[in-house]
């Protein structure tokens, strides 16, 4: 082989476990995983419970909005939190907290207490959720050198998708053996990641300025986010996707009326999107990396909303399945280049409170989508509900492309420098 051959050979070949060859990784990420799967095996068994106890849809309704709750109301605090004191012992604490929820919500099932009950450990464990949340996500870029950050992404968003696929089903299978050994199980995993967490060791960042906890300082994720660009496209343009992209709160309506396809096929709908979420993974983790990651995340965006378009006309089942596929593909793309893009322009000392940023934007537009679409869907119909997300969406990109260009110009991920902080 010639130099230069050699040298293109170097420049080319992609390693796709190269996130994995660090232990601190190595530990966060199996802990994660545990803990994850143990967590949706939990909220599995609980809407069994609730609705099993109450026989009314709206009980599950409000655990939803009890989770989300915390979200809104401590997710700034959490992110000051986060860039205030040691993240590893943050995390920790959140983790015993769940913890501590998890037995709690195991108790209260064996002895059958009051609803109200479920409710406030619900909240309990939202809050403990949302403690360790901004902590969490500003650990990993220290985890791991810059240039592995972006195969780190890749997987943990994977295996994020994973579990939504692989907890459900294992949490079903638990609660025909024993109901509250899923709150158990849920505990454990908890501790688990909890045990493997010293075991990290951090990458060296620039040391961070004390700062007094006060509005001004508690504000600070707001006004970086704002003074950044590409930050504020990303998200503007995740909070709209999200919420003119709702059709998976339609789907038992599909599934009954529209596609007549029962329960049976109302779960394979309902996890189409997973799935197509991890296939989407395995391909960025053996493909290399994206030379040209901003227009990649505007046309993944675009897509979603154009194959949301196509379920919302479709009565043939392949053909909504291979849609709903889709979209989790599409989604699981541009979540890679966000959620990269985000970690790397922000500096070390702002992570924690931007991600709080991020967390409330996510959060409040997952629950508007699904409020969104359930009422174009009740006053119009649910083909107009999911079609016009469709459409709102693909606008939506059209016009952060517009507004942002700096965002269209972004290249490959892991020549991303930090943004400066005003």
């Amino acid at each position: 082989m010639t130099e230069s051959a050699s040298v293109r050979y170097r420049r080319v070949r992609h390693d796709s476990f190269l996130a994995w060859r660090s232990p601190s990784y190595r530990f966060y990420a199996i802990g994660w995983l545990v803990s994850m799967i143990g967590t949706r095996i939990q909220a599995t068994a609980l809407a069994w419970d609730v609705y099993d106890r109450t026989g009314e849809a709206l009980a599950l309704g409000l655990t939803a909005l009890v989770m989300a709750l915390p979200a809104m109301l401590f997710a700034l605090p959490a992110g000051w939190l986060g860039d205030r004191f040691n993240r590893i012992r943050l995390v920790m604490l959140s983790l015993a907290g769940m913890t501590l929820t998890s037995v709690g919500l195991a108790l209260a099932a064996w002895q059958q207490t009051p609803i109200s009950v479920i409710y406030l450990l619900l909240f309990l464990d939202g809050t403990a959720i949302m403690l360790g949340r901004p902590a969490r996500v500003a650990l990993m870029p220290t985890l791991v050198p810059k240039e592995s950050f972006p195969n780190a992404v890749t997987w943990t968003t994977g295996l994020m998708h994973f579990t939504s696929v692989a907890g459900p089903a294992l949490g079903g299978l638990v609660i025909n053996i024993n109901l509250l050994a899923a709150y158990w199980i849920a505990a454990v995993s908890s501790v688990l990641f909890l045990l493997l967490l010293p075991f990290l060791r951090l990458l060296p960042q620039p040391p961070a300025p004390k700062q007094p906890f006060n509005l001004s300082t508690l504000l600070a994720g707001i006004r970086f986010v704002r003074r950044t660009p590409i930050i504020l496209a990303m998200i503007t343009l995740d909070l709209f996707a999200v919420l003119f992209g709702g059709a998976v709160y339609l789907l038992p309506i599909f599934a009954q009326d529209i596609l007549q396809v029962g329960p049976q096929g109302f779960g394979w709908l309902r996890a189409a999107p997973a799935v197509g979420a991890v296939a989407m993974s395995v391909l960025l983790l053996v493909l290399p990396p994206m030379s040209r990651a901003g227009p990649a995340l505007l046309a993944n965006v675009a897509a979603f909303g154009a194959v949301t378009i196509v379920f919302g006309v479709s009565t043939w089942f392949p053909l909504s399945f291979a849609m709903l596929f889709l979209t989790g593909a599409f989604d699981n793309v541009s979540m890679v280049v966000r959620q990269t893009l985000q970690q790397l322009l922000t500096p070390d000392s702002m992570r924690g409170r931007v991600a709080a940023v991020s967390s409330v934007f996510v959060s409040a537009s997952n629950e508007l989508g699904g409020f969104e679409s359930g009422l174009v869907a009740q006053y119009f119909t649910p083909l107009i509900s999911v079609v016009s997300g469709g459409i709102g969406s693909m606008l939506v990109v059209g016009l952060v492309a517009w507004l942002a260009p700096d965002l269209r110009r972004v290249q490959r991920l892991d020549q991303v420098r930090p943004a400066p902080v005003q």
